[in-house]
């Protein structure tokens, strides 16, 4: 994995070393307003972020893709604070399954559109996804509106029970990301 250094942020390979950071920004109650919880204890997320550095899953079939999302020092911001993640499981048929939290201190400003189109450029050009998946519960119309800036679009019926969605969840799937390239 590759650092990717885009306008404004820093996408950096996850490590167990993030975690003290990320278990700061991951404590943010407004991330949890449609889904998970934020993680149980700083030596959980320590243990989780350690069995992720593997990259893979525990059969091989899975690439996991973990990235967290840093703010560079610049004069207004001087601290190079992390923000959030964006990952990726890429199977081997080329899909790439997506998700991203970002810290809501930093909402409504187009960083987690850039993060997530910047992943999806790695994603495509290094490890070699071509469709794109992310599942997300229903009443979650920030994140929809973020896929679909993006190009993403409903899943069908079969492809939604594909992905393995609830009653409560839609699915949204981006099959041409050569747009996103440009």
């Amino acid at each position: 994995m590759r650092v990717v250094d885009i306008s404004e942020l820093r996408l950096e390979p996850q490590t167990i070393f993030h975690a003290d950071e990320m278990f700061t920004v991951l404590g943010d109650p407004a991330i949890y307003e449609y889904e998970n919880a934020p993680p149980e204890s700083l030596a959980w997320l320590r243990n989780r972020f350690a069995r992720l550095e593997s990259r893979q899953s525990s059969d091989g079939n899975e690439a996991w893709l973990n990235w967290v999302i840093r703010l560079p020092s610049v004069p207004s911001v001087p601290n190079d604070a992390l923000i959030g993640y964006v990952q990726a499981s890429v199977y081997p048929n080329g899909r790439a399954a997506i998700a991203y939290v970002l810290n809501s201190a930093h909402w409504g400003r187009g960083l987690a559109r850039r993060a997530v189109q910047a992943m999806i450029v790695e994603l495509t050009t290094h490890h070699h996804a071509h469709n794109f998946s992310a599942v997300l519960k229903r009443e979650n119309f920030r994140s929809s509106g973020l896929l679909k800036r993006l190009g993403f679009a409903p899943a069908n019926a079969e492809q939604a029970s594909s992905f393995g969605c609830e009653a409560d969840e839609i699915a949204y799937i981006l099959e041409r990301a050569e747009d996103l390239l440009e």
